[in-house]
């Protein structure tokens, strides 16, 4: 006896998911991770220089659950030029109970997008101050987008300033947050780190803010550092930082900013929190504190967010 294997595409996951659905699930799991109720392996990752493109494998489970996942999600930065997407990738649902595939969400990195833009919007609101109003997204791509509108969500945004290296791409993305109601216009690197909330989306390879521009009371989440060679955050806003946070302290020493951070002798390699333990307990700070936030994905959260989908969508 055979049978068919679901696969659900993107219109049928979005159809199924609500952003709520996606912060309740990925804050559930960040908390169960920093309370070590995951079983994360190490991704695997590889690189293709020639294309500007990377691959990341990702598998993830939380104690108890019925499934564990498996993802592949890739990042090949020139399709634009192309007419595709940046981002694709699927999501393989598999039972924790009989190790038979459940179901494919053949979401084209939708899943992913999702999930590290309520990472970063979580966090983002969590660490910094209540009356932190204006936001600074460093890059133009999905994320960037993404992390604007859904942090909009969490709290009110008076304006959202847009670094990037091409000018077009840099006012088309103000077009679409004005669509989505914020106000945004572009800014000068300088004057985009001096903003009460930066959020970083790039594929960078050296920093693309100078420590020294970063205001006191001000709040930094790092979003693209997530393979070895990347590298968004100076070591010196770590060394200037009164709280850090990780999404997983192994994989942001072995390929976040705060192991570059922890190499340059900027940070101990022990002075960071889990980014769960700050949203299940909000920290106090000061009015004049640096926070800083760098978070490279967990597969808990693929985990946690595919199986809320699933419970959704047609068995």
């Amino acid at each position: 006896m055979t049978t068919t294997l679901p696969v659900f595409d993107p219109a049928a996951i979005e159809t199924a998911a609500s952003s709520q659905l996606v912060f309740d699930a990925v804050r559930d799991a960040l908390i169960a991770h920093g309370e070590d109720r995951t079983l994360v392996p190490p991704p695997l990752h590889m690189a293709f220089p020639e294309a500007d493109g990377d691959c990341h494998v990702k598998a993830g489970w939380i104690t108890g659950s019925t499934d564990f996942t498996v993802k592949i999600a890739t990042g090949f930065y020139g399709n634009h030029g192309l007419g595709l997407a940046s981002s694709h990738g699927l999501v393989c649902v598999i039972s924790a109970r009989t190790g038979r595939i459940r179901a494919i969400l053949d979401d084209r990195g939708l899943l992913t997008a999702w999930r590290t833009a309520a990472a970063g919007a979580l966090i983002t609101h969590t660490m910094a101050r209540p009356d932190a109003a204006t936001l600074a997204v460093f890059g133009t791509g999905e994320q960037a987008r993404l992390q604007a509108t859904w942090l909009a969500e969490l709290r009110p945004i008076a304006a959202v300033l847009v670094h990037g290296r091409t000018v077009h791409k840099v006012n088309a993305l103000c077009e679409q947050l004005h669509t989505a109601g914020l106000h945004a216009r572009p800014a000068t690197a300088q004057e985009a780190a001096a903003a009460d909330m930066i959020i970083t989306t790039t594929p960078a390879t050296a920093p693309v803010l100078d420590a020294s521009h970063v205001r006191e009371g001000a709040h930094v989440t790092g979003i693209g550092a997530d393979m070895p060679h990347k590298n968004e955050l100076p070591p010196e806003l770590f060394a200037r930082a009164q709280l850090i946070a990780t999404d997983d302290h192994a994989q942001c020493l072995d390929h976040g900013d705060f192991g570059h951070a922890v190499r340059a002798g900027a940070a101990a390699p022990d002075s960071d929190v889990p980014v769960g333990r700050l949203l299940k307990t909000p920290p106090d700070r000061l009015e004049t504190a640096i926070t800083v936030a760098d978070l490279t994905g967990v597969g808990a959260l693929d985990a946690a967010l595919a199986s809320a989908v699933l419970h959704h969508l047609p068995q």
